[in-house]
């Protein structure tokens, strides 16, 4: 991912990379065809039909390691992730050294739709560590923010907190930083200490760091970024109680982000407007997504819908 913020954006992780939204339509172009028909039958809701045909992509070139990611995937959206960890661990056996981290993100990504913080952090601190012998500092940002975002949504802000703070610090190593990406990481990190401030019941604290957010914002060195700024206030609302303003804000982010959609239709249900939530709800099950975003919103769904 360039400029784009790992929080709420649409992670592909069979694809091998993390795509903002203005990268996600070149990402899906270079993604197998197989990948491509697979997240089309998971959009029109027919993820047995997805799974198929990813198994059959697998039985036909096993030592894929898109393949089996692809597999997993739809496993972990299915709700049966002890299956989905078995592509996942052939996927890091058959991997390279530089195709590890990809493997580990996935394992991690599955153990995230379960809720499981600590077993995410485990094959996210693989991946860290690579990148950090490859002194790659962007990419370490990128997965402390990752293993962050799952353990805050599996209610372990503590643990989110440090992985937070570890990615903004490594990201800002980066060698001749340039200002436009200094901010982004100061702006990722104000960001992340509001929603873990509005978790921890802390409003006041939260809207001090939000507060921040959009000082940063207003510099105008990433314009790009002002998308997720919506969702932050929704946020930040929702956990309030003010579930009107939360829908209000949350209406204005990405309305194909599956963790956007589960907190409106969580919204809309404390606002005692079942229909208008399982509708939200229903769009949840759809997404063909591997990310943090659908490890907290896909289950939950599936919770509500059954």
């Amino acid at each position: 991912m360039k400029l784009s913020l790992t929080i709420c954006c649409a992670v592909f992780l069979i694809s091998g990379s993390i795509c903002s939204f203005t990268q996600a339509g070149r990402q899906q172009q270079q993604q197998p065809e197989f990948v491509q028909q697979g997240q089309q039958l998971m959009h029109e809701g027919k993820p047995d039909e997805a799974l198929a045909l990813y198994r059959k992509a697998v039985e036909t070139s096993p030592d894929s390691i898109t393949a089996n990611i692809a597999a997993g995937s739809v496993l972990d959206l299915m709700g049966r992730g002890e299956e989905a960890r078995a592509y996942f661990a052939r996927a890091i056996e058959l991997a390279t050294l530089e195709q590890k981290a990809r493997a580990q993100r996935a394992m991690a990504m599955s153990y995230a739709f379960d809720g499981n913080c600590q077993k995410a952090v485990q094959y996210e601190q693989q991946a860290f560590d690579f990148y950090g012998n490859a002194r790659n500092f962007f990419q370490q940002g990128e997965i402390a923010d990752e293993a962050a975002r799952v353990c805050l949504d599996s209610g372990d802000p503590d643990t989110a907190q440090k992985w937070y703070k570890s990615g903004h610090d490594m990201g800002v190593k980066e060698p001749d930083i340039k200002p436009a990406r200094q901010d982004l990481w100061n702006f990722r990190w104000e960001h992340a200490q509001a929603r873990i401030s509005a978790r921890r019941g802390d409003q006041a604290e939260a809207e001090k760091h939000v507060a921040a957010a959009k000082a940063i914002l207003d510099r105008g060195t990433i314009p790009e970024q002002a998308q997720f700024f919506p969702y932050l206030k929704g946020y930040v609302a929702f956990y309030a109680g003010d579930y009107k303003t939360a829908l209000e804000q949350l209406s204005k982010a990405n309305q194909n982000d599956p963790f956007i959609q589960c907190l409106m239709g969580q919204a809309y249900e404390r606002l005692a407007q079942k229909n208008k939530a399982m509708e939200y709800y229903r769009r949840v099950s759809t997404t063909s997504a591997h990310n943090p975003a659908a490890a907290y919103a896909v289950p939950f769904a599936r919770r509500k819908l059954l």
